[in-house]
């Protein structure tokens, strides 16, 4: 790298993309800093991934207690204190943010606080001050997409910012617009702490991506607990008045509207990558209209020094995806063999029963002109399932007909999320059912749903009918 410059890789943020783009390319040799305009971690650490893991697992464990019964436990003075709710959920977020600026010190990462923005192609500005790099590294994350009628001010309308925040009391009424990942699982916790709780979705179905077979399980589970879910409806304003926001709901396949009240309503309807500010034309940088910057499997722009990761280059917006392109560029800045080949990229939704997928839904495998099988097999069957009184849904796996091939797999359950990574494994190997049906899972778990759906692609599964 040219001496005259300050470092020789510059970061652009420091969530979870930006922090291991700096880590790894500071491990590589290269002297390195990160620009943020706020607390390390970026979004996932301090207002999104992990702080809602920790309200998803606090009201999972009111759920627990209600059910404790049927089992003979039971519990009393049981109380839920808000604001120790509160710290505890910071507190996790505290210790992890503290996290990784120890491990940029001990990395010897130049952590920059301020607002970044370009000054030329190879100079950042970040507060008052510029400096000069080698490559620079956008990595701006995304921000909760706005819905017009529906203006938010995080105590009454809420995004997934202020949602976070739970208020005492917790309110008796919520509306959550948008059947994404992110509505879901703020209903989830919601629902969990005592929210009489509502989802609206403007598309004919929820969690777009997922298998169908799945989001209807997946649905079902949801209303089973208590949450509505409405489909091909939407909102078109609200109104604050002293007995709670009025909003204007329309079912957009009848055109029929009617108002009705909540004490929070949450806008989910999805992200937008956070380009405002960053100049990125002085830099040669090209913007889409909806804010993003095209990368290439190296990450690069289209200015050849520049890289862009995450969420500000692309769909699907996901921490572990911007983590995976944050290690590309950094590899690829170091002059190392490195690009983003990913065969697939896991998806999850953390409920309780949880969705998570990877690879081709059926059908995206048949629309990419697939003969398939599938194998499915329901946690019902499962005797761990059984002890962890959690067996709604099922594995579901495709497969490619003629050569056994693993297309895709579809978990609805307990600890879906954790089940996942066998199949990432077993896609990216060009694994067959058999590959798995042939390896030996633990006894008694949750994993072996994942064998019994690969055995069931064959009829061989042994814990259900084979049909």
């Amino acid at each position: 790298m040219t001496k005259s410059y300050d470092f020789d890789v510059l970061v652009i943020g420091a969530g979870p993309g930006g922090y291991h783009a700096a880590i790894r390319a500071a491990q590589l040799g290269l002297k390195v800093a990160c620009a943020e305009r706020e607390n390390v971690g970026g979004v996932c650490l301090n207002v999104g991934c992990i702080p809602t893991k920790a309200l998803l697992h606090a009201g999972e464990t009111v759920a627990d207690a209600r059910h404790a019964a049927e089992f003979g436990l039971t519990f009393s003075g049981q109380a839920l204190d808000i604001a120790k709710l509160n710290g505890w959920k910071e507190g996790i977020v505290k210790k992890l943010t503290s996290g990784v600026s120890s491990l940029f010190k001990a990395n010897k990462v130049t952590h920059l606080v301020g607002q970044a923005s370009f000054v030329d192609d190879h100079t950042v500005q970040v507060g008052d001050k510029s400096y000069a790099a080698g490559s620079i590294i956008i990595a701006t994350g995304s921000e909760p997409a706005k819905l017009p009628g529906l203006d938010v001010d995080q105590v009454q309308i809420v995004d997934s910012t202020g949602a976070l925040v739970m208020p005492d009391p917790v309110p008796a009424r919520m509306l959550c617009v948008g059947g994404g990942v992110i509505g879901f699982e703020f209903a989830h916790v919601y629902n969990n702490m005592g929210s009489k709780v509502k989802v609206i979705e403007f598309a004919p179905t929820i969690i777009p991506g997922a298998d169908a077979d799945a989001v209807k399980a997946f649905q079902k589970a949801m209303e089973k607990q208590g949450i509505e879910v409405a489909v091909q409806h939407k909102a078109n304003r609200a109104e604050k008045k002293a007995d709670g926001v009025h909003v204007e709901i329309e079912n957009v396949k009848t055109g029929e509207k009617k108002t009705e009240v909540f004490d929070r309503v949450l806008v989910a309807v999805g992200r937008r990558p956070r380009t405002d500010g960053l100049n990125a034309d002085k830099a040669g940088v090209t913007v889409s209209e909806r804010g993003f910057i095209q990368a290439d499997k190296q990450q690069r722009t289209d200015v050849p020094h520049i890289y862009a990761i995450g969420d500000v280059a692309g769909n699907p917006m996901l921490a572990h995806k911007a983590m995976k392109e944050g290690l590309v560029a950094a590899e690829v800045i170091a002059g190392k063999p490195a690009e983003q080949d990913a065969v697939a990229i896991p998806g999850v939704v953390y409920t309780s029963p949880e969705l998570a997928w990877v690879g081709l839904t059926e059908a995206e495998a048949k629309d990419k002109g697939y003969e398939v099988k599938t194998g499915n097999f329901p946690f019902s069957a499962s005797g761990r399932a059984m002890t962890l009184q959690q067996t709604d849904g099922f594995v579901k796996m495709v497969v490619e007909k003629d050569t056994d091939l693993l297309l895709g797999v579809h978990i609805v359950g307990p600890h879906a999320s954790d089940m996942l990574g066998e199949a990432g494994l077993a896609l990216e190997m060009a694994a067959t059912a058999t590959d798995i049906a042939l390896t030996i899972h633990a006894h008694p778990t949750l994993g072996e749903a994942v064998l019994e759906a690969a055995e069931a692609v064959h009829k061989q599964a042994i814990h259900i009918m084979n049909r």
